[in-house]
């Protein structure tokens, strides 16, 4: 198991299936909610993830499919929550530990700005790609 923190300690998120594959999100609304692409890793479901200090969890609709998740306290971006299949993404930096972590994958790559550029290799999705992923996993009815 492994334990995230936001900034003031007032929230903290026992994980129990902890990834160490990160993801980074390049999309408008993970570079406006901080600052910068939002760098995650995969936390499993609400089954495998347990918040404390609930109390101080303030949650965004963002999408008809997710939520995010910030500390009304100090502010810290906690969690991107997929609603529709509860599945949990954490930012990497909430927790102590990140020495198994590499940065693997890069989302809505299309809509990076040229300022910067991630230096070691990684897949890269472009809206595209994640909208049809989406269609597929959540909206197909003919699964």
């Amino acid at each position: 198991m492994k334990t995230a923190k936001c900034l003031c300690g007032k929230v903290s998120i026992e994980v129990t299936e902890f990834h160490s594959e990160v993801g980074a999100c390049h999309c408008s609304m993970c570079r406006r909610w901080g600052s910068g692409p939002l760098l995650t890793v995969e936390a499993g479901s609400g089954e495998s993830v347990t918040i404390n200090g609930e109390d101080f969890v303030s949650r965004y609709r963002s999408s008809e499919w997710a939520e995010r998740g910030f500390c009304s306290n100090c502010g810290s971006n906690l969690f991107y929550h997929l609603v529709v299949n509860d599945s949990y993404n954490i930012p990497i930096d909430l927790f102590e530990d990140q020495a198994e972590a590499t940065l693997e994958v890069e989302v809505y790559y299309d809509q990076k700005p040229a300022y910067y550029e991630f230096a070691n290799e990684t897949k890269k999705l472009t809206e595209a790609d994640i909208m049809k992923m989406v269609q597929q996993q959540f909206f197909d009815e003919s699964k």
